[in-house]
């Protein structure tokens, strides 16, 4: 039980932390990371293990070619669809996965990392919009796409075997296929609009549970035990408790604990009941331990806003702001968290390649400097002040978040306008819509975003946050677009050498602050350790996910 959401059940869409945390029981992936109660060794907890692959390829069992650029990925034997009737998963089934990602009704958020690597994924994608210009996205019109449209890197060499031709050789390509959106998708979605309530009424899986109830817009979630699924075609994942069932709520974070305490729940759901305190009544604690650091939270500005003249899409308005935000103030807040943050000064957060120490905004104490931000305002030509919209989820540290930031915006003429949504609402059919910038519907907004994968990971902050993506799904909120962030974002995907690559990431970096699409806030841990109830055991951790698995926890029997 808690706070938040999910913001997609469809994985062709689903992007947000509190999603993964569910979906690593609803569905799998060609690579995954095993859950660990060890991260003591980054290695083994970021590299990606056989999930629906059979092994990991390589250059000696013939699933990379010598020149990299091919890949040959056998799939396991026995995955099996819980359809009607039962059937394995097959190789078309993960091509049909990765033929949905563009869909322009709820696409996918880090597109880039497909259409950097794979040869021809980018023309596939420009195709699919092409096609639905003006046009109604209907579930047939959408499958008729996708079965008559080819990518021209993907192809199945027969049920079981996929080969993929890349662009240039990707040394995290793994990475990239250990992301939800490598999930497969079964033959039946192509009667339903990719993330519908039809859609989640159909869901199906291959993994160890399935979706037996999503009820109240997500406020009430069920899961049950997949009768399809076998532990020998899983190494990854297990099936130990009988269902899961999860409420979102809006509770303070101790009102949580003490129901753990009590035993009415098992676990937090999402990420603010959270503690590093040990768990009471004697049980062993989780170890504490973060494997990096999340860009969390951040402002975005809709630079595609009409509002007030267009303010936000002013450097001088945005500048004004970036110096009116009290970093430290908001760390308080999020301290409620017990998580380690600290105030960020660039849009790379600590632990991810290209992150240097550089402060190109700097204010004393980073408390903010409401005289500089003030003159900048007036220089920007808003003297007078003016309003702005704010996107702001209707959930309680949220919501503390932006009444921390109004305060400090109001000291120097600005005020905010609220438009409260849920988690889904604001990702979903807000942030992530162009069109909805267009409108004007928000000029300022405070999401987060957690790397997709530690380690090697130059690409994963970048590339979904700042590179040229102006599609219904974007996570480029603010429909950012720099020729030059571009340019150097391919150059350094390309560089071989991992020096040279650091410095091109940093390069963006400082690009990106030039230009301050964002305002960075917090370094915010990535945080593994979790309070939990004293019945829960082996609560081992999924870094990239954030969470206790839910596959591999099982319960003590209830006290009398």
């Amino acid at each position: 039980m808690g706070p938040g959401g999910v913001d997609h059940i469809d994985t062709a869409s689903a992007y947000y932390a509190t999603s993964a945390q569910i979906l690593r029981a609803l569905s799998r992936q060609l690579f995954a990371y095993p859950a660990s109660a060890d991260l003591s060794d980054p290695t083994a907890a970021f590299t990606p293990a056989p999930d629906l692959a059979a092994e990991v390829p390589t250059e000696e069992n013939g699933g990379i070619s010598a020149d990299r650029r091919t890949y040959t990925i056998r799939l396991r034997e026995g995955v099996r669809w819980n359809s009607t009737p039962p059937r394995e998963v097959t190789a078309h089934d993960v091509i049909r996965g990765l033929k949905r990602l563009p869909n322009p009704v709820s696409g996918a958020g880090a597109l880039h990392y497909f259409t950097s690597t794979i040869v021809g994924f980018r023309e596939y994608c420009d195709a699919y919009r092409t096609a639905f210009e003006g046009r109604e996205p209907t579930p047939a019109a959408l499958a008729e796409f996708q079965n008559t449209h080819d990518i021209a890197g993907l192809r199945a060499a027969d049920d079981k075997t996929l080969v993929f031709r890349l662009r240039q050789p990707a040394n995290d390509f793994l990475n990239i296929l250990a992301t939800g959106f490598t999930s497969p998708a079964p033959e039946e979605y192509d009667a339903y609009l990719p993330d519908s309530a039809e859609f989640r009424r159909n869901t199906l899986s291959c993994a160890p549970y399935r979706l037996a109830e999503y009820a109240d817009n997500g406020l009430k979630i069920l899961l049950e035990r997949n009768p399809e699924w076998r532990k020998e075609t899983d190494p990854i994942r297990n099936q130990y408790v009988e269902r899961i069932d999860i409420r979102v709520g809006n509770e303070p974070v101790a009102v949580t604990q003490q129901k753990m305490d009590r035993g009415e729940i098992d676990l937090a759901w999402s990420y603010t009941a959270v503690s590093w305190a040990r768990p009471k009544a004697g049980q062993d604690a989780a170890p504490r331990s973060y494997p990096g650091f999340a860009l969390n939270p951040y402002l975005v500005f809709n630079l595609r806003s009409p509002n007030q003249d267009g303010a936000v899409g002013k450097l001088g308005v945005r500048k004004a702001i970036a110096h009116a935000v009290n970093k430290v103030a908001i760390g308080e807040i999020l301290d409620d968290l017990d998580a380690p943050n600290t105030p960020l000064r660039s849009v790379i957060p600590v632990g991810s390649i290209g992150h240097r120490d550089f402060n190109p905004y700097p204010t004393p104490d980073d408390r903010g400097d409401p005289a500089t931000a003030r003159r900048l305002l007036v220089e920007a030509g808003y003297g007078d002040g003016l309003t702005l919209i704010a996107a702001v989820r209707d959930i309680g540290i949220h919501l503390k978040v932006m009444e921390s930031v109004a305060a400090d915006l109001a000291k120097i003429g600005i005020a905010l306008e609220w438009r409260k949504y849920s988690q889904a609402e604001y990702y979903g059919s807000v942030l992530s819509d162009p069109e909805a910038g267009r409108r004007g519907e928000w000029d300022i907004a405070e999401p987060g975003f957690t790397p997709d994968w530690f380690g090697n990971n130059g690409r994963v902050i970048v590339q979904p946050l700042f590179q040229t993506n102006d599609v219904q799904g974007t996570t480029n909120y603010g429909g950012y677009s720099s020729p030059v962030v571009d340019a150097l974002i391919e150059q350094a995907l390309q560089e071989p050498d991992p020096a040279a690559a650091e410095q091109l990431w940093h390069q963006v970096d400082v690009e990106v602050m030039r230009d301050l699409p964002i305002v960075p806030i917090l370094n915010f841990a990535a945080m593994t350790s979790r309070y939990h109830g004293k019945r829960v055991r082996n609560a081992v951790h999924v870094p990239q996910i954030e969470f206790f698995d839910m596959t591999n926890l099982w319960l003590d029997p209830p006290e009398d």
